[in-house]
């Protein structure tokens, strides 16, 4: 069971974070493939830590710094982007960054340094570049599970940036887009509705995963 929670968690971690929208560069597979390791390591440094606050305060750095949600917020809502007035667009990047940076906390992640990667290789995509690696998670029984993963990554003013990640041929933006396309549905594509509908899911989310106060 922790194993397929933690390869949701490797779908989920391309989701959460807001950069300037700014013309891509160009970036080469070596400094691709330099990212994908320094800040893969970075993320189970985090992972590894043993009070929670700290490692929430890593893990909101990560993706703060690291993940491009200006452009993953626009591509899962597609051609309702354009439906939205001026003011509605900020304030649904505005849930859509709480939202996500609430919502990974309720994956488990406490994997006592169970977990282990490798870069495999990198490719060229346009103006963006695919780093593959294989990511391994050992179980308490023995046995390891192993996924190889791609990530999506291009560079927007000077700084690279994860767009996109994919599992067995399952894209992380791609699944959102079919999810926030139901929930604008549901709203019946009344943009006013769904982001009503949305602000509760998100003040829901916040409050189900905070972390307990302290007395």
């Amino acid at each position: 069971m922790k194993s397929n929670c933690f390869l949701y968690f490797i779908l989920f971690c391309g989701l959460l974070l807001f950069s300037p929208q700014v013309q891509a560069q160009k970036l080469t597979t070596t400094e691709a493939e330099a990212f994908a390791l320094e800040q893969g390591n970075n993320l189970l440094s985090a992972f590894s830590e043993k009070d929670l606050a700290t490692k929430y305060q890593k893990l909101d750095n990560l993706f703060i710094n690291y993940i491009d949600l200006n452009y993953i917020s626009k591509f899962v809502v597609g051609k309702y982007w354009r439906e939205m007035t001026m003011e509605q667009q900020k304030e649904y990047q505005s849930l859509f960054k709480r939202y996500a940076m609430s919502l990974y906390k309720g994956f488990p992640l406490q994997f006592d340094n169970r977990i282990s990667f490798t870069i495999t290789g990198s490719q060229i995509d346009g103006n963006a570049v695919v780093v593959s690696a294989n990511i391994n998670y050992k179980k308490p029984e023995g046995q390891t599970d192993s996924y190889l993963v791609e990530f999506r990554m291009h560079k927007t003013d000077g700084h690279i940036m994860l767009t996109d990640i994919k599992v067995a041929e399952s894209s992380l933006i791609l699944s959102y887009r079919t999810r926030f396309y139901q929930m604008i549905k549901e709203s019946d594509e009344d943009m006013g509705w769904f982001l009503e509908d949305f602000e509760l899911i998100t003040k829901s989310a916040e409050k189900h995963y905070a972390l307990p106060e302290k007395e």
